[in-house]
């Protein structure tokens, strides 16, 4: 492989196991980018983000220590797609120029970037190859309602906010299937691994 990085853009929709993936890249060796932590730190107090957050949606989302309240936030746009619009028009911009300077100052070969919107945002256009990760949805609400307390409504409108699975997996060049074991995901993602000859 030549000095230029190989970028890989991992995605899949919400609670499919993409975290996961990404940490067993990480491990593997690669530099891993995650966007929604990066949503965070962009969102943080203070931040322009945030200051343009609050401008568009009012101070009501605010926390008891002044942070974003991310769930009364996510309930807004979760119920309105001109609403999740409107969010993504403020994030995406800052996110992606928080990505490019990542992907520059990388020293491994290989870079991922995971997102959940990484097709939506056409980032997956300037990527090597595009990895989705799916499950079925049984699994994303039970995975949802358990790791994030989310009651079974709630949980199914983060889910039908999304594309369908099988558009992502799609446009794929590597699909990773977390319907089985852990075990099973991570023989998947070494095999993928492997194949990359890094």
């Amino acid at each position: 492989m030549s000095a230029k990085k190989y970028l890989i853009g991992l995605t899949g929709n919400i609670a499919t196991g993409k975290s996961t993936v990404l940490r067993m890249l990480e491990r593997l060796g690669a530099k891993v980018i995650d966007a929604d932590a990066l949503v965070h730190q962009l969102m943080a107090k203070g931040m322009p983000v945030w200051q343009a957050i609050l401008g568009e949606f009012g101070e009501g989302l605010l926390g008891p220590e002044g942070g974003i309240d991310r769930g009364k936030l996510g309930a807004i746009v979760f119920a309105d797609a001109e609403a999740l619009k409107r969010l993504e028009a403020i994030v995406h911009p800052a996110v992606t120029a928080r990505v490019d300077e990542l992907i520059r100052q990388a020293t491994e070969p290989v870079v991922v970037v995971e997102a959940i919107k990484l097709i939506e945002a056409g980032w997956h256009r300037t990527c090597d190859a595009l990895w989705v990760v799916t499950c079925p949805q049984e699994q994303q609400l039970e995975r949802l309602m358990r790791m994030r307390k989310l009651s079974r409504e709630e949980a199914l409108l983060r889910i039908e906010a999304q594309p369908p699975q099988e558009d992502k997996a799609a446009l794929a060049d590597v699909v990773i299937d977390n319907s089985g074991s852990l075990k099973e995901m991570r023989e998947q993602v070494e095999w993928e691994w492997e194949r990359l000859g890094v």
